[in-house]
């Protein structure tokens, strides 16, 4: 078990509160590797830690708002060249299903992702990260907004018994008569975020975009006239 404990107002301090010897539970190809890590490490401060990992690993500073304070201008440079910008319009679609919250994140990095829309009907989900107020918070800490729109959403109960490809397209195509027919606002909306913004992705559960309504709403959002933007599956 592991609790959080605030030792001042800008260190937060995680600690295992169960005694137990969890190094025991290891192997000892992997008990070997933690005691390398940590003789290596052990003595480095909280901001040393911080500013090793930044100067040998820059990809992880890109986001960062404490870089300019532990690095220095040439350092900086470095870090710069790392981040991703792109001004061509794309509308991107992705799934959480069988990834972690950070590989999750590391592509809507990558591919320079300024809004997440998420068009679940509940932003709830028993898997860590994935929750509405978990999710909104990881995006503001790299930047990017995070927008709820329960209206493009599928009721629970609706998914209940889909076995086959085919179970999903009935769905879907019932979907594209009936919620997206109703929720046109919500459409133009996004679009009014893609016209903005330039950089959106569509964000649901499954990661087999056919079988997740978000591939219906980027295909209506697709259908509008004079459309300069691609569309891609993370």
């Amino acid at each position: 078990m592991v609790e959080q404990q605030e030792s001042n107002k800008t260190v937060t301090v995680i600690r295992i509160n169960k005694k137990e010897n969890y190094k025991a539970l290891l192997d000892i190809f992997e008990q070997d590797t933690l005691q390398r890590v940590v003789t290596k490490y052990k003595n480095l401060s909280q901001e040393e830690l911080i500013r090793y990992t930044y100067i040998h690993y820059p990809y992880y500073a890109t986001k960062s708002i404490i870089a300019k304070d532990i690095l220095t201008s040439d350092e900086l440079a470095r870090i710069e060249k790392q981040k991703r910008k792109f001004e061509t319009p794309i509308l991107c679609t992705i799934g959480y299903e069988g990834i972690s919250l950070e590989t999750y994140i590391n592509k809507l990095i990558i591919n320079d992702i300024r809004i997440l829309c998420d068009v679940r009907k509940n932003a709830y989900s028993q898997k860590y990260g994935f929750s509405k107020s978990q999710l909104e918070k990881a995006c503001k800490g790299i930047g990017i907004q995070y927008v709820h729109i329960p209206q493009l959403g599928i009721n629970s109960e609706q998914r209940q018994n889909l076995r086959s490809q085919r179970d999903y397209d009935i769905l879907f195509d019932l979907y594209e008569k009936t919620t997206l027919q109703e929720n046109v606002d919500a459409l133009l909306y996004i679009r009014g975020l893609i016209e903005q913004d330039k950089r959106i992705a569509l964000t649901c559960f499954e990661a087999n975009p056919k079988q997740c309504h978000r591939s219906r709403v980027a295909k209506h959002l697709m259908l509008f006239p004079n459309i300069d933007y691609e569309l891609k599956h993370l």
